[in-house]
């Protein structure tokens, strides 16, 4: 009861009600060489450094979740960058416009930049586990490691051209 009290009068801040907090797994406590290991896999950061590898693990979190599991939901508010680490999901941005992404593969990135909703709904194929920046991080991670930048524009960009090659619904 007093937690309960003590939330009402904003001395202990209420739970995290963004769809993150709803969607995937928990997050794991692993530690910076094990992330840094995670992190040398993930292709868009080929070209970090290990300094910036290693900022980049200590911002990041490990979350892993069942097959079946909604990621992120369209038209939801965006709060975190993913990067699939295993396993595999299927984004959904309309009935007629579906890929699969797999290990190496990120997304989330659009909402954290444009401060939009999100755009489409991912959902995980297998069991995944991912790695996490929040939206808190991710600004500064992106004019930490200016290549990460580049690599995001580049993918949207194609990703752009994709969609403007699909069939319209």
């Amino acid at each position: 009861m007093e937690l309960v009290s003590r939330m009402m009068d904003g001395s202990i801040p209420p739970p995290d009600k963004d769809a993150l907090s709803r969607s995937a797994g928990p997050t794991f406590r692993v530690g910076q060489d094990r992330k840094i290991g995670y992190l040398q896999r993930i292709p868009i950061l080929e070209g970090c450094t290990n300094r910036q590898l290693r900022v980049i693990a200590r911002i990041s979190e490990v979350w892993e979740a069942p097959a079946g599991q909604v990621l992120i939901q369209a038209g939801e508010p965006g709060d975190g960058f993913f990067m699939i680490v295993d396993g595999s999901a299927h984004v959904e941005v309309s009935s007629q416009q579906q890929h699969r992404i797999g290990p190496g593969q990120f997304f989330g990135e659009m909402s954290l930049l444009d401060g939009g909703p999100r755009s489409a709904t991912v959902i995980t194929d297998t069991p995944v586990r991912l790695l996490l920046i929040r939206r808190r991080d991710f600004s500064n991670l992106l004019k930490e490691v200016p290549a990460l930048a580049h690599q995001i524009m580049v993918t949207l960009c194609q990703r752009v051209r994709q969609a403007e090659k699909a069939p319209n619904a």
